[in-house]
């Protein structure tokens, strides 16, 4: 009989079964699929040696004047600008305080530190300088506050013990408390005031709760050279890049103190802050819906007077804006339910809003981008568009991805962008895992699909740097790029990736599965002798796994496994049923492929 090719059509479909599969790859894992093809992605490696502290929520790259690369990252604890490979905290200080004699020990490792009014909290990070040593304790260094006592104490944690007691000592120096860091992941809130009115009775705490506590998010732009980093529920910073790296953020002057995030509009260069304070300075004021725009060319300038152009507009539909696109023309403003633009149109009204859609809101403050006009965004339930109109994006792995998304964690949900393989990728955090451990990415030039246990927190495609750069988020690592006493676990690692064939110097585990592949009719059983590959690009190991089956329920199947180098000319398999499924798949390092149009001899093997 003549050979039988076998070529699924490009792109994951978890939308079918195994038998209705047929002619379709079903599931994968480190996979993608570029120009019709199904191959193993690209490996990675650290970008620099150390971690950062926390999990990193926004990441953003860009060139100074004098022509210095810098990428900024934002945690949940801590605020990093990375000059030439070298990382550097530039956390915004929050408070500056003189003290005498405010350390008290007790011959262990635990110092109890007062300070009245000093609004830590459990993994606030706290600097000391010009205080004398404490029995023997070195405390002119950075901490982790490692609990609260009363807003007039808290306790650190030193790397020694005391070789003594001493109540009130450490003679004067200076205390520099930087800003709070928020949660490291959302989680539902439980307890009073957690669900809708007339549930359960008065004065109950509830068991289950539609309030999320948000995780700490950042968005990171620049306003010429500068950062402009705004905390998510919090302050507006800058840094400035002339300063140099040994330089802290700072507040913005006159700037809101609780916004949700903010953005730099172009070519106009205003300073947009969004979800921010009716009256500015009262954080009790914040309003979810209100963004405030600067005067042009001038960050500080908040108060609209007849010569300036500052200003204010309010988004009328949904609870809260969510995130904010450059688009081409346009800002592009998502709230939880709506898509709207914001185009300016000059004095007296500066900017005007109108609404594009209804019923189309976004997932998270990072899950929606621009390219060349055309904006993709995850929402709640579904994949959307708009390039003109907003559209829904037909998606062939939209159940599997939403039936098993944690919902809690999604508003962590990232969106990155791979020009190289016209790739647009959501990382989010599957049901029960709190952190991101998932990714689905979709090619908009074949508008494919595929899935994957990629996770990533923050993604940058190559612009300034020559290769994609991305963080992942180890909870149970302790960072290691400054000394800090007392320090928890929680490290962000910085990853070059689109390098190599590894996951950093280890095996990356990849694989392909198809739908079933039907080869009897009726009754008829047909036999599978041989396989006739056809990879290209293959370096090492390519393993085959084909489960023979005689009906799709089948509780039991037969699967033969073959392997082939790229010098195998043919595998012998005697698989014999109505129907298989192929598994491509390769666990060791240096491994890479690209599946070409693989051939099997099938031939009739009679009746049952």
């Amino acid at each position: 009989m003549p050979l039988v090719n076998f070529r699924p059509a490009p792109g994951i479909n978890k939308e079918v079964t195994d038998y209705t599969g047929q002619g379709k790859w079903t599931d994968g894992d480190n996979v993608r699929f570029f120009q019709g093809s199904a191959q193993k992605i690209k490996g990675w490696e650290k970008f620099i040696p150390t971690s950062l502290i926390g999990a990193s929520r926004d990441q953003h790259s860009w060139v100074g004047l004098d022509g210095t690369r810098y990428i900024a990252v934002g945690t949940d604890r801590k605020l990093y600008v990375i000059e030439e490979g070298i990382a550097y905290d530039v956390t915004p200080l929050r408070r500056t305080q003189a003290r005498t004699n405010p350390f008290t020990t007790n011959g262990t490792a635990s110092v109890v530190v007062t300070d009245a009014g000093h609004g830590c909290q459990e993994g606030s990070f706290v600097t000391f300088d010009s205080f004398s040593a404490v029995d023997g304790l070195d405390m002119n260094q950075e901490f982790e506050v490692t609990s609260v006592v009363n807003t007039a104490a808290y306790v650190l944690t030193h790397l020694n013990n005391a070789s003594g007691s001493t109540a009130a000592g450490g003679g004067t120096g200076n205390m520099k408390y930087q800003i709070n860091p928020g949660p490291e992941f959302s989680v539902a809130a439980f307890g009073w005031g957690t669900d809708v009115w007339n549930v359960s009775t008065y004065g109950t705490p509830r068991s289950t709760s539609n309030v999320t506590l948000q995780a700490r998010q950042w968005s990171l732009d620049n306003f010429g050279e500068d950062l402009i980093a705004t905390a998510l529920n919090g302050g507006t910073f800058k840094w400035d890049t002339s300063a140099g790296v040994s330089t802290r953020c700072t507040a913005v002057t006159n700037a809101p103190t609780a916004s949700r995030l903010s953005l730099v509009s172009t070519p106009d260069r205003h300073l947009l802050i969004m979800g921010t304070e009716k009256t500015i300075g009262t954080t009790t004021s914040q309003d979810d819906l209100l963004i405030r725009f600067s005067s042009q060319e001038d960050i500080e300038t908040y108060q609209p007077t007849a010569e300036n152009t500052a200003g204010s507009l309010r988004i009328a539909d949904g609870s809260r804006i969510v995130a904010a696109e450059r688009s081409r023309g346009q800002i592009l403003v998502w709230t939880d339910t709506s898509l709207h633009s914001m185009q300016f149109i000059g004095p007296p009204f500066t900017f005007g809003l109108r609404q594009l859609g209804q019923n189309c809101g976004i997932i998270g403050q990072h899950a929606g981008l621009d390219l060349n006009g055309v904006a993709y965004w995850m929402s709640q339930d579904s994949f959307f568009l708009f390039d003109g109109s907003v559209k829904k994006l037909p998606c062939t792995v939209e159940q599997f991805v939403f039936d098993n998304i944690n919902i809690t964690a999604s508003e962590n949900a990232f969106v990155g962008h791979n020009g190289e393989y016209n790739e647009i990728m959501w990382f989010y955090a599957r049901t029960g895992s709190d952190q991101i451990n998932a990714v689905v990415a979709y090619n908009y030039m074949e508008q494919t699909w595929w899935i994957g246990s990629l996770n990533r927190t923050t993604w940058n495609d190559r612009e300034v740097f020559d290769n994609p750069i991305a963080t992942e988020y180890k909870a149970s690592t302790t960072a290691n790029n400054e000394v800090i006493l007392g320090l928890t676990d929680g490290a962000s690692q910085l990853f070059l990736h689109e390098t190599g064939n590894n996951a950093d110097g280890q095996a990356m585990t990849a694989f392909v599965k198809s739908g079933a592949v039907q080869i009897g009719e009726g009754n008829d059983f047909a036999l599978v002798s041989k396989l006739i590959p056809d990879i290209q690009d293959q370096e090492g190991v390519l393993n085959a796994k084909l489960e023979f089956k005689n009906y799709p329920n089948n509780s039991t199947s037969v699967i033969k496994t073959a392997s082939f180098e790229e010098t195998t000319q043919f595998v012998s398999l005697r698989g014999r049923g109505r129907e298989f499924t192929v598994n491509l798949v390769s666990n060791t390092t240096g491994t890479a492929w690209r599946v070409g149009t693989q051939r099997f001899d099938i031939q009739p093997d009679g009746k049952r």
